[in-house]
């Protein structure tokens, strides 16, 4: 198995050729829009990312992108192809893992790879080869002949990776798919998905966990049917513009109360024994800032950290969300 790439570390973008590239594009059900003036750039050979809590648009998103659902507004191309007038053509050069796990139960492993593959119009040699090369690949072998409905969580998300790879997918839709399995399989999965895109497929897959998110290449954070930031996480997470200082003191809720009342101070979140506190990069010396205000933290241990994906979801949504630049605005 290949190494892994460091988490959010960006590939060579200079002149990419992109996957996905959709303007404008918006999603209205009755009176609710559920995604809206959306703008996405997906390039070849990348793990996008839609980080978002449930029902902020991200499976609208997919969807639409697969042609599955008409948008109400914008303009959509997926592998050259326009959405979802092309969406028939689609179908053949893509993989589609559902949130929920949509095989069938009362068939065996290598009857739902069977079926998949016969769907995608593979000859009876092209089946069997692939079947035991996804087999070996996801480690499946000895669950072959077991009903899909008595795998595990982890055999099933990896059963379902499968199936959405038999037909070798250019681009790889991913649903939340690791929403139901433990860490050591979320862990593993991503490594798999490691594999494929340096074997050149392009991924968009979406999550809620912040660890995941740290490791696509580029990051979209969704919102109640926007985006809200675009970019390597790395790239968004310096453009924060807030320092970070963590605090392990007694009484850690009545100190978080009283921070937050500071206007300096954006969040305030509690890590267990921790405090993890996002002050306005305007307060050039926050720790010294933290020892002046009248907050009693005399028995307070205060020190400066690094930030992460979590501190940057909080930054640019909510309440009082700040607006980060994409990096194609900047090269725009």
């Amino acid at each position: 198995m290949s190494q892994p790439i460091d988490k959010g570390q960006s590939k060579d973008s200079g002149r990419a050729e992109l996957v996905v590239n959709a303007n404008k594009i918006g999603k209205v059900f009755g009176e609710l829009h559920a995604v809206s003036d959306l703008n996405l750039k997906v390039e070849r050979g990348h793990i996008y990312g839609f980080l978002g809590p449930n029902g902020c648009g991200k499976s609208t998103t997919i969807r639409m992108l697969t042609g599955l659902l008409i948008p109400t507004q914008g303009e959509i191309e997926v592998l050259g192809l326009s959405i979802p007038r092309q969406a028939e053509a689609l179908k053949q050069r893509i993989g589609y893992m559902t949130q929920k796990f949509s095989l069938y139960e009362d068939l065996t492993v290598t009857e739902n790879l069977y079926f998949i593959a016969d769907i995608y119009g593979l000859t009876p040699n092209e089946r069997k080869r692939k079947t035991e090369q996804l087999l070996s690949t996801y480690h499946l072998h000895s669950q072959q002949k077991q009903l899909a409905g008595t795998l595990s969580g982890g055999q099933k998300q990896r059963l379902a990776l499968a199936c959405a790879c038999i037909n070798s997918p250019e681009l790889l839709f991913l649903d939340e798919p690791t929403s139901a399995v433990d860490p050591q399989n979320r862990r593993d999965f991503w490594e798999q998905l490691f594999d494929l895109s340096e074997q050149g497929t392009s991924i968009l897959v979406t999550t809620h966990y912040m660890d995941e998110a740290e490791r696509c290449h580029k990051l979209a954070i969704m919102e109640q049917g926007y985006i809200r930031a675009d970019g390597r996480p790395k790239h968004l997470m310096a453009q924060m513009g807030v320092n970070v200082v963590e605090v392990i003191a007694p009484d850690l809720r009545r100190i978080k109360q009283q921070l937050l009342s500071q206007p300096e101070v954006r969040s305030a979140a509690q890590l267990g024994e921790r405090l993890r506190v996002l002050i306005k990069q305007e307060v050039q010396h926050p720790i010294e800032w933290l020892q002046q205000i009248p907050i009693d933290l005399s028995q307070a241990r205060l020190k400066r950290v690094e930030a992460n994906i979590e501190d940057l979801f909080v930054t640019v949504t909510g309440k009082n969300p700040i607006k980060l630049h994409s990096e194609q605005d900047e090269r725009a």
